[in-house]
Order: structure tokens, then C-alpha cells, then sequence
């Protein structure tokens, strides 16, 4: 009964538009700049008045609080353990970001009580609600657990840089996944690019690939420039797009938002909801 309730809830709120979209932000390897990217693309977000919520969800790596300069009390797993309510969890910068800390554990879903598991569907059911968008911070590579999240999710934004290894790493986590569903969305994102010309190359051998091979198409949001700015803002832990809005790195990071929210999603194919591909991880796990 809960599913039918849930399912026909979920329909009404996305047909009154209501639902925020879910993204999953990837990277075939570390070291690409994910995470930073994930909290500079949030606060550009914030500049064009969306309301945006990012949850990390690299386990026991997790960054995006010292990127934010943010010392959480609590964390996801706090939420779920049934010890701290939602409102405890959701942490909010300087600026006004608001994320969600991962903590440690949530890698060991399926040994999640159901309990804990409903506790997170009732978040996300309540998150939908509340946001334009929900980003998730995704760990580096796939592990099964990631994997699960991202096939949950509308669609994806995967970063790479312009380095051989990266580029054929990213293409395999994105056939991986597109294999999986052949129709999720696919963005692209080529970060610490030294020349224009590289970061557009780069890019477009993604989308060539997609496109020949797994027939996909696939769009590419921009590409993001090696600037010290990124670096110095790190050690401020504060967003180079606030910090240094100014910098080539940070106007770069505003066309490539510009892009992502002009973007028509109405044709997103989402049969089954974000919410009931989560449950079904769940279910999966106790069979």
C-alpha cells in the first residue's frame, strides 16, 4: 500500500513540477577536482536562485564540509541511526549552501534495517520538496553501493580532465552506467583544462564516444580552466566562484550553469521514480 501511496504521490508533485531533480556528480577516478566542483557548481546555482541541497556521498573521504569550512555535528548516518532528526543533519554555510556530511557507514546498506531505510526515503521525500535540485557528491570510481544511488538518480555529471587516463576512465563509468539505463542523461565537464582548445577536445571525444558506440547522446556543460584562484580558495576553504568571482575559473563555472539550468528536462524518461529505485535496493538486498 505504501508503494501505491508513494508512487501516486510522487506522480502528482512531479506533474505540479514540484520535485527537485536529483544529480549525481561522478568522476572515473579521484584527484579531478569532483568535489570542488560539486560545491562551486551548488553555490552558482545559488546565484541564479535555485535552491540547492548537496549530500556527500564519498564514503569515508567525504570533503565538501572543509571545502565549505564547515565542522558538522552530525552526518547522514546520525539521521538514520534514528538519533538526530533531518533538521540536526542539514548544515548550512557562510554563504548560505546548504549540504549534508555523509559520516561513515553508509556503505553497508544492505545490512540497513528497515527502519533506516525508510528513515531515508522519508528524507529524500522530503528534500524533493523542498529543493530546485539535490547533488550528490559521489565517491571516485563505481563500487556496487554508488552505482545503486546513481541509477537512481535523473541524471548525471561527470567530471574528467583533459589527461588521457581520465578521459578513458570517465567513458568507462559512463558506459558502465549507460548500459545499465540507456536513458539517463549524461553531462560532461572537463576541469583543470590549460587550454581552451584541450578542454573542448577533451569533451568532445566523450560525446564522440557515447554517440558511436552506445548510440547515447550526451551533453557537454563547459569546461572549467587550471587557475591558482582554485587553489588559494581551497586553503580559505571557502568557493572560488564567491572568493574570486572575477577569475577565469569562476566566469567559467557561471557559463556552465548558465548552461545546466537552460537545459529543457521535461523529456527526461523517469518511469520510476527516484524514490522507488532507492526502495528497490532495499528490497533487492533482503531477497
Amino acid at each position: 500500500m505504501r508503494d501505491q501511496a508513494e508512487a501516486l504521490r510522487m506522480k502528482m508533485l512531479k506533474a505540479q513540477g514540484e520535485l527537485a531533480k536529483s544529480i549525481a556528480i561522478v568522476s572515473g577516478k579521484g584527484g579531478v577536482g569532483k568535489s570542488n566542483f560539486s560545491t562551486n557548481f551548488a553555490h552558482s546555482l545559488r546565484l541564479k536562485g535555485k535552491k540547492v541541497i548537496v549530500i556527500d556521498m564519498d564514503i569515508g573521504m567525504g570533503n565538501i564540509h572543509i571545502l565549505l569550512g564547515v565542522s558538522p555535528k552530525y552526518s547522514l548516518r546520525d539521521y538514520l541511526m534514528g538519533s538526530n532528526s533531518l533538521e540536526d543533519v542539514i548544515n548550512v554555510d557562510e554563504e548560505g549552501l546548504t549540504f549534508i556530511s555523509g559520516g561513515s557507514g553508509l556503505d553497508t546498506v544492505l545490512e540497513w534495517s528497515e527502519s533506516m531505510f525508510e528513515r531515508l526515503l522519508d528524507a529524500f521525500e522530503h528534500l524533493q520538496k523542498e529543493y530546485d535540485f539535490i547533488l550528490f557528491d559521489m565517491g571516485a570510481g563505481a563500487t556496487q553501493r554508488s552505482i545503486e544511488l546513481i541509477m537512481s538518480v535523473d541524471e548525471v555529471i561527470v567530471i574528467s580532465t583533459t589527461e588521457p587516463t581520465s578521459i578513458t576512465d570517465a567513458y568507462s563509468m559512463m558506459k558502465f552506467i549507460c548500459l545499465k539505463d540507456p536513458d539517463k542523461k549524461f553531462n560532461i565537464v572537463s576541469n583543470r583544462v590549460t587550454k581552451q582548445d584541450d578542454g573542448n577536445e577533451s569533451a568532445t571525444r566523450l560525446q564522440y564516444a557515447m554517440r558511436k558506440f552506445l548510440d547515447k547522446e550526451t551533453l557537454i556543460l563547459g569546461f572549467l580552466p587550471e587557475d591558482p584562484t582554485v587553489h588559494k580558495a581551497v586553503l580559505a576553504q571557502k568557493p572560488f566562484s564567491l572568493l574570486y568571482p572575477n577569475a577565469p575559473v569562476s566566469k567559467r563555472m557561471a557559463a556552465i550553469a548558465d548552461v545546466f539550468v537552460q537545459v529543457d528536462r521535461t523529456e527526461i524518461k523517469q518511469e520510476i521514480g527516484f524514490l522507488t529505485k532507492l526502495r528497490g535496493i532495499f528490497l533487492r538486498g533482503r531477497e
